[in-house]
């Protein structure tokens, strides 16, 4: 049952009006029970996007792969404090070799510039680069942050492929997503899926200029090779209602519909804050930071405040470049999942969601109108 929520989509459609976007998908839940799954606007030039439509999630991916790290540490497989070269010997070189996982889920772990480039190079080779590269000059692991948007998370995806055997893509469709009834959500889709999804694949679209136009960079584009790239820290595709779902299993101790993911102690381990207060070197900001997710920031000050201005403390999540965010917020028991199919400029971006984020909690009662 959706709840009409009269101020949000006043902000998504004065959105489309202002050609900020062509359509946005929005997932709102409490408690486990939806009252929002909705989609407005248009996938691409003349087809109607649709709440089943597939959208590009960016960074908003990547709790999935602190999901995955977290269920090789519940197993035994990992410590969070393991040396990175543990599990992956040759990482272990050029300054690299005290960095942690703990280190790379927090993003403290110092080599933020490698592998940043959007990239088909198979992943074997991406792994290589990401060895050989060296720790920022002068960076403490663990005293310093700055955003690693891509060389991070593959790292990460590496220690679970070694530790599980399974190729990533594969691992968090079979152990994360289709547990979750995430049945559309991907990390790298396979080409015969894309091609059954037809014009449920919704691309994303530039809205820096006069008019939307589909996007040009190719990643992007929603095509066949584009989906079928695994990038475990932004390449995620899905309807925006699968990425809600994680969040109800990590709301409800790490089960949802009595399929359980993780134990409520790793989830409580998860969304506790690690560092707190650290200058986000990348994104100039302090953030503080569960692993895998960021914890509501907002105290910082503008562009700290991911999850709007009325969340709780305790809320957490991601964002995705200029397009997406999901979280949950514990208090009032609430998951939302938005993402809008138009990349505009940073500031209008951050305007448009900051707005949309308020008039959540307006519409559901859990803040007063100004």
């Amino acid at each position: 049952m959706t709840t009409y929520l009269p101020r949000t989509l006043d902000v998504i459609e004065r959105g489309i009006a202002d050609r900020l976007h062509i359509g946005a998908q929005l997932y709102v839940s409490r408690s486990g029970a939806p009252v929002a799954d909705l989609a407005i606007g248009e996938a691409r030039v003349g087809v109607s996007l649709q709440p089943d439509s597939l959208m590009l999630w960016m960074s908003s991916v990547k709790p999935v792969t602190g999901v995955a790290i977290a269920q090789q540490w519940e197993r035994g497989g990992l410590q969070l404090d393991d040396p990175v070269c543990r599990h992956i010997p040759e990482f272990g070189s050029h300054g690299k070799e005290v960095v942690t996982v703990r280190h790379v889920l927090t993003h403290t772990g110092g080599f933020p510039s490698a592998a940043r480039t959007w990239s088909s190079t198979p992943w074997e080779q991406i792994i290589a680069e990401i060895c050989e590269a060296a720790l920022e000059p002068g960076w403490i692991p663990g005293r310093h942050a700055g955003y690693h948007v891509a060389s991070g998370w593959y790292v990460l995806g590496e220690i679970v492929r070694r530790l599980d055997g399974r190729p990533f893509d594969r691992y968090v469709r079979e152990a994360i997503f289709e547990p979750l009834g995430m049945h559309d959500a991907w990390i790298g889709m396979p080409a015969d899926r894309h091609r059954s999804y037809g014009d449920r694949i919704a691309p994303m679209h530039d809205c820096s200029g006069q008019a939307p136009q589909p996007h040009p960079f190719w990643m992007w584009s929603g095509s066949a090779e584009a989906c079928a790239v695994c990038r475990p820290g932004g390449s995620g595709w899905g309807p925006l209602r699968e990425l809600g779902r994680l969040y109800e299993a990590l709301l409800g101790g790490g089960q949802r519909n009595g399929n359980r993911i993780l134990s409520p102690q790793t989830v409580d381990a998860l969304t506790t804050r690690h560092t707190v207060g650290l200058m986000d070197r990348t994104f100039n900001v302090r953030l503080d930071r569960g692993l895998g997710v960021v914890v509501d920031s907002k105290q910082y000050g503008p562009g700290a405040d991911w999850y709007g201005p009325a969340c709780s403390p305790r809320t957490f999540g991601h964002r995705g470049y200029v397009s997406s965010v999901g979280f949950a917020d514990p208090e009032h028991g609430l998951v939302v999942a938005l993402a809008f199919n138009g990349m505009t400029e940073p500031t209008k971006h951050d305007t448009r969601i900051r707005a949309a984020l308020a008039a959540i909690y307006r519409d559901l009662g859990l803040t007063p109108d100004p």
